[in-house]
């Protein structure tokens, strides 16, 4: 048996009920999420401002600022090191060598994955750029409004 049901709805407009067919429409994102994701791959943060984040930018900024402040210092610390090794030949040099060197590698590493974050950040940002959790002027509850793309 096959029932066929037609979608309406009660809208509520000058004190009067009216019945109306709902209309289906096609959802088009406000923002692009490749795009966002090509804008924060060539300047780290330009992809958060243009999915209007703008709080997000700066950290990114400044968390990438101080990783690369400290890939810096430890290269450095590295090749000193390294230099008074190979003339004082004392096996703490080594030590101190390796470490810095280690540290220096890790940081690259952390370079990296927050630079990827950045990538992922902004790509999922714009998708969800349009998501809304709205109240219901009835009850007064937040309602959550998804929209599916296929």
């Amino acid at each position: 048996m096959l029932i066929a049901q037609q979608d309406s709805t009660d809208q509520i407009k000058n004190g009067s009920f009216e019945n109306s067919q709902s209309k289906d429409s096609i959802f088009v994102m406000t923002k692009s999420p490749w795009g966002a994701l090509l804008r924060s791959a060539v300047v780290p943060g330009w992809g958060q401002i243009y999915n209007e984040s703008y709080w997000k930018a700066p950290v990114i900024w400044a968390i990438s600022a101080w990783l690369v402040y400290n890939w810096i210092d430890n290269n450095n610390l590295y090749k000193d090191f390294g230099d008074s090794y190979v003339v004082s030949l004392d096996p703490d040099d080594r030590k101190l060598r390796n470490f810095y060197r280690d540290q220096r590698d890790l940081f690259s590493i952390y370079i990296g994955i927050t630079y990827f974050l950045n990538l992922v950040d902004a790509y999922v940002d714009a998708h969800l750029f349009d998501f809304t959790v709205e109240e219901d002027g009835i009850t007064g509850q937040p309602m959550l409004g998804l929209r599916f793309k296929f």
